[in-house]
């Protein structure tokens, strides 16, 4: 089942509005997830700086972390961006599993911050403030745990790269081989979701000197199973449907922005969505926009 939202803006006008947009589309995929929902949003970057989004357990002291830490944070909900000299993140990272193992990374980058919870969409979006939130492009997942427990091990995004994320709306057959073979070259999986081995995948490729486009067309042979994938990096997204393509998925273009949704009725709320290009995908066709 699952739902799968991506909001991709050209006009730098709309940019203040991005997580007001993106809180509208994921809302109304509840029905399609209501167990858990997570985002990714491409906000602002600090030169050299890199930003950490942190999660700690129910009544886990947040403020006193970050005043630990040392450096600039921002508290949302159960989630932390701490944001620190790029240099310096090794040392964090270590700080944090000697002092703090309870706490978990999320994500890390420049300019991406991951926020997911378990509860339904548009909850999950008040209580981290999606709706004040800015930037250039985001991507956001609702999800039905047909296959695994509701917990936030499984809610989307997963990422396993600086400024690299990925949903999926699908299944794969062959996750734990292909889990294997990346833990063999060294990429680390916290849990055992076959979407995490979907986004390691991605990131191993890139490391081996493949553009995302490539990556995207190597995972055609090398991933079993239906899915859909959308991809955020610093620079923009990407749409990926299999080969048989049963999961429903529809884009729409303007000169404004370039919208994804598993159904339509996720882009109709957008200014100016009359005016726009719409279709669906094809299969086994990599859609990919990136800023320049």
């Amino acid at each position: 089942m699952c739902g799968i939202v991506g909001l991709f803006l050209k006009d730098a006008s709309l940019e203040p509005k991005l997580g007001g947009l993106l809180a509208g589309m994921l809302g109304t995929m509840c029905d399609r997830g209501p167990d858990s929902a997570g985002f990714a949003v491409y906000a602002p970057e600090s030169p050299q700086t890199v930003k950490l989004t942190l999660r700690g357990p129910a009544g886990f002291d947040l403020h006193a972390l970050g005043k630990r830490l040392d450096v600039p944070y921002v508290i949302r909900d159960t989630h932390m961006v701490a944001t620190a000299p790029a240099a310096s993140e090794p040392a964090l990272r270590d700080h944090l599993a000697r002092t703090a193992p309870e706490v978990t990374v999320v994500g890390a980058g420049r300019r991406m911050e991951i926020f997911k919870e378990v509860g339904r969409p548009d909850r999950v979006a008040a209580r981290f403030g999606l709706g004040a939130m800015a930037g250039t492009h985001a991507i956001g997942h609702t999800r039905m745990a047909t296959e695994s427990a509701v917990t936030i091990d499984g809610a989307h995004p997963f990422t396993t790269g600086a400024d690299q994320c990925l949903v999926h709306n699908g299944s794969l057959s062959n996750h734990n081989a292909v889990r294997r073979e990346l833990a063999r070259d060294g990429l680390r999986f916290q849990t055992e979701n076959d979407s995490e081995v979907a986004a390691g995948y991605m990131t191993w490729r890139m490391r081996q000197g493949l553009s995302l486009r490539q990556a995207l067309e190597k995972s055609l042979a090398d991933l079993d199973g239906f899915f859909t994938f959308v991809i955020g990096t610093e620079s923009g997204f990407a749409v990926l449907r299999d080969p048989i393509a049963c999961k429903p998925a529809v884009l729409a273009e303007t000169g404004r922005y370039v919208a994804f949704g598993t159904e339509y009725r996720a882009l109709v709320d957008l200014p100016g969505i009359e005016q726009a290009r719409v279709w669906e995908p094809e299969p086994a066709t990599v859609y990919a926009w990136e800023r320049h």
